[in-house]
């Protein structure tokens, strides 16, 4: 048990993956708080319980992933990942900031929060596939899937905290201060990142700047059977199953009749199934396409156990089993994508990940909001269930495919 326990957590022998953590511990908690105050603040303050609106927020937020797709993968091949991350937190930071100040002050409107929806969005778009790369220069590519899964632990872990937070927030103090809150929790990731010791970073080849760099690593991935199965899975289940904000905040508004104490808790409890799946995938040597597979497929029957439940108590269980499932099934995409792909284009390779995951929620987002409001809360889960069953068919087939293939190879 004892080695297990040490297998599970290996990667904080790293001084700079343990600073690391604790940064992204103390500003994932506060963005966890903003996502449950703007997601309040749109359905219950800005506008009248309309799902249309908080999805078309969803929408730009992440419509920067694939807005900004081609440039996004390049700038994390060629320059600096850590100075990167920096200016990425930093920016995210002094939005929220001023998103609070003007909340605070009275005078916020919807598009509002739809511009700064999109600017944050922004600087997220290039921030993701940096962090994600930055983790292999810290640990190495030994500890890489390990890595990555206590990476996640840590924003579920912030997902539990955070959203109960954000709910005594808003009926204590009111919610511009959770959005200030958030602001202020970047410096936490800026702070530890100033303390890292330089010479112990893995520093990986870096790209030469050219013009097609994102058409080569498109070519790159297409060019690979499992990696383009990945893709295709990912678009499935992002565009229509990574929508948490709108399942939760529909069902507990419109089906289930909570306040914001009720909606936090909601938001909590799926947090403990997802940090149970994170620590899982973190005990694991490393990541296979059978557990994509078998996280598709749960995260599908989560889904459609959600939809049919009765009451508060049940939906929240349905939402813990979604959200074990779908870290599983995201951490394993994470961790086979990079130790498939060559050092040098990483980075390009995870733009492709995030952009495909999150940049479908630009279409998905929107669509599902409309569902909610013209069919009801529970259609919207169906819709993600069906989404997963049809990935989980799509990863079957390579299984199937792979397996036949390996007595031939001998």
């Amino acid at each position: 048990m004892k080695n297990r326990v040490s297998g599970t957590f290996r990667s904080l022998k790293s001084f700079n993956f343990r600073l690391w953590m604790i940064g992204c511990l103390i500003s994932n908690t506060g963005t966890w708080i903003q996502r449950v105050a703007q997601d309040w603040l749109v359905l219950t303050q800005l506008t009248h319980h309309d799902a249309s609106a908080l999805g078309i927020v969803m929408g730009l937020q992440f419509a920067p992933q694939l807005l900004f797709l081609p440039w996004t993968g390049s700038a994390a091949d060629r320059l600096n990942q850590r100075k990167l991350v920096m200016l990425t937190q930093a920016t995210m930071g002094v939005l929220a900031l001023m998103l609070g100040a003007l909340t605070i002050a009275g005078v916020v409107r919807l598009w509002h929060v739809y511009v700064f929806a999109f600017l944050s969005g922004a600087a997220a778009a290039l921030d993701a596939p940096v962090r994600q790369t930055f983790v292999a220069e810290m640990v190495g590519d030994e500890d890489l899937s390990n890595a990555v899964a206590l990476n996640s632990s840590s924003f579920n872990a912030a997902q539990m905290i955070g959203p109960a937070i954000a709910g005594l927030l808003i009926a204590g103090v009111g919610i511009g201060w959770a959005f200030l809150l958030n602001g202020l929790s970047f410096a936490a990731v800026l702070i530890s990142m100033s303390f890292f010791r330089i010479a112990e970073l893995r520093t990986s080849t870096r790209a030469h700047r050219s013009a097609s760099g994102f058409r080569e690593g498109l070519r790159y991935v297409w060019e690979k059977p499992d990696l383009r199965a990945i893709l295709i899975m990912l678009l499935l289940i992002g565009t229509f199953g990574f929508n948490f904000p709108i399942f939760i905040s529909t069902m507990a508004v419109n089906v289930f009749h909570s306040d914001a104490r009720g909606f936090g808790l909601l938001s909590s409890i799926m947090a403990v199934g997802t940090l149970s799946g994170a620590l899982f995938a973190a005990a694991q040597k490393r990541a296979s396409p059978a557990s994509l597979l078998a996280g598709a497929g749960i995260f599908g029957l989560g889904c459609t156990l959600g939809a049919f439940a009765p009451g508060y108590w049940s939906f929240a269980a349905a939402l813990a089993v979604s959200g074990a499932a779908v870290l599983i099934f995201a951490n394993g995409t994470n961790s086979i994508m990079q130790l498939a792909t060559e050092p040098s284009m990483r980075g390009r390779v995870m733009a492709l990940r995030v952009g495909t995951g999150l940049g479908g929620m630009t279409i998905g987002a929107p669509a599902l909001g409309w569902v909610a409001n013209h069919f009801g809360p529970r259609y919207t889960l169906g819709v993600a269930a069906v989404a997963a069953l049809i990935a989980a068919l799509v990863g079957a087939r390579v299984l199937i495919r792979r397996t036949e293939s390996q007595p031939a190879q001998r």
